[in-house]
């Protein structure tokens, strides 16, 4: 289990001892399960977690962006989440979505948002409760009070960041950065070409994780990015395909780690892949080494 000092980030432990609490319709607290198949939710979830699918809650399904603020407050209405609640974020292959719906409720300016370290996955090794009951609770108004922009690149930040030679973190398999394939065995999106951004390192998602799926020590995360040239000082962009994989890096690098000025890619590279004209690089790039 991870060190992390960050209260971002919750144990298992600390929310078993909260699960009486999460079951009550009472907004103080709420759990959301958010998994790349959604259909496991319905197999067995944490008791008092409320199922939100990815594909049609997380994204415009029309124009593959983010759902709009108005969606946003009607979601979080609908779960009974209040501008007020604490909200723990979980789901399986190591949080890939879990981490995607945090970066959300950051963007959208949600003051407690958590993430459960190891996901459904550690949950389930240390054989903690799983129910099949699907909770409801009273809906609850809910308005975006100030969102953070400043945590999202868009393709033009990305064009700006090349020139300025920017930190730009690649997080996908080492074969989708060096163009040998266009996503990840049983997932595509249509990307017509394939490798990666100019100069971005490619520093693996599965990197900041042990096997289990939690979190690694804070000092081998620091230590790991510095290899790549990467500290608190530096401007990052994370990305990956399609913005999930690069928001867990993106969540260790902000929220872990503290560094100020990190942004998640949204578009990623199914967006720039079928940008005509974007430039791109193939083959692999030697990390940065700094002293």
């Amino acid at each position: 289990m991870t060190t992390s000092s960050t209260d971002a980030v919750v144990s298992v432990g600390w929310l078993v001892d909260r699960l009486d609490e999460v079951q009550k319709d009472d907004p103080s607290i709420r759990v959301l399960e958010v998994d790349i198949d959604p259909s496991n939710y319905e197999h067995e979830h944490i008791p008092g977690a409320s199922k939100v699918d990815w594909r049609t809650d997380l994204q415009d399904p029309t124009t593959f962006d983010v759902p709009s603020e108005a969606a946003f407050e009607e979601l979080l209405g609908a779960l009974g989440i209040c501008p007020d609640s604490t909200v723990v974020i979980y789901g399986d292959m190591m949080n890939w979505f879990a981490a995607h719906a945090y970066w959300l409720f950051t963007y959208y300016g949600h003051a407690d948002v958590r993430l459960l370290d190891g996901g459904r996955g550690f949950w389930e090794e240390r054989d903690a409760p799983l129910t099949t009951e699907v909770p409801e609770f009273t809906s609850q108004s809910y308005a975006v009070d100030e969102n953070q922009p400043d945590i999202r690149a868009d393709r033009p930040d990305v064009m700006d960041a090349i020139e300025r030679e920017t930190a730009l973190v690649d997080v996908r398999t080492p074969e989708e950065y060096r163009g040998e394939i266009l996503a990840p065995p049983g997932w595509n999106e249509g990307v017509q070409r394939g490798g990666h951004i100019p100069g971005a390192r490619n520093i693996p998602w599965n990197q900041v994780v042990e096997s289990t799926g939690c979190f690694k020590p804070e000092d081998k995360l620091r230590s790991m990015y510095k290899e790549h040239g990467i500290d608190e000082t530096e401007d990052v962009i994370t990305y990956c395909r399609i913005g999930e994989r690069s928001a867990l890096t993106w969540f260790v690098l902000h929220e872990v780690l503290g560094y100020e000025d990190v942004r998640n890619y949204y578009g990623s590279w199914v967006e720039w892949g079928n940008t005509v004209g974007a430039p791109i690089e193939k083959g692999q790039r030697a990390a940065i080494k700094r002293e």
